[in-house]
């Protein structure tokens, strides 16, 4: 193949067929060395425009209704049975202190695995997915001004806007909220 390649007339003159394949490693050192490419799903929540890393994004769904528990923080939807999972559904509006979504059909359930838990995000629409060098990850200015930007991790600039990066991880006190959903049930 290598012949085949140095032999074919739209391949310049100067081209080395034994770096097929090494050509990928070196830009892929390249881009190491100057961040790593990352992906995001973002998606819409009110007005705002926010994206967790792909990397825990289990599924996407369509709102369904869920099953409501009682004594669980405002922000608890309810629960989910997913093939067989429990999966508590997390209202993002309402954890950024913005009132319930009065959830339709074309509300979105962002299926996440933080940790070893599986859990839902409803949020308005998923927008896309974006992809991108760490390094163009700006940091959240320090500002008091919305209870939701600590659970913000950095600001990513797509074409004129901004998408805030939220932090999983920071959004709910897991082990707390494990708990609430596990006394609600029993």
């Amino acid at each position: 193949m290598a012949d085949e390649v140095a032999n074919d007339p739209g391949v310049p003159a100067a081209f080395d067929p034994k770096m097929l394949g090494k050509v990928q490693t070196a830009q892929a050192e390249q881009e190491t060395e100057a961040g790593q490419m990352v992906q995001f799903v973002s998606f819409r929540v009110d007005d705002s425009e926010y994206c967790i890393d792909i990397m825990v994004v289990r599924e996407i769904q369509g709102w369904v209704n869920v099953t409501t528990l009682p004594n669980t923080p405002e922000h608890v939807r309810g629960v989910l049975n997913l093939r067989g999972v429990i999966v508590p559904i997390f209202d993002l509006r309402c954890r950024f202190g913005d009132g319930l979504t009065e959830a339709t059909e074309l509300h979105v359930m962002i299926i996440v695995a933080v940790g070893d838990r599986i859990m839902g995000l409803l949020v308005d629409a998923v927008s896309d997915i974006l992809t991108m060098n760490s390094d163009e990850i700006m940091p959240v200015p320090e500002i008091e001004t919305r209870g939701d930007q600590r659970f913000l991790s950095g600001l990513i600039p797509v074409g004129d806007r901004m998408v805030a990066k939220l932090e999983i991880e920071k959004l709910f006190d897991i082990d707390d909220l494990v708990h609430q959903v596990s006394n609600a049930a029993e």
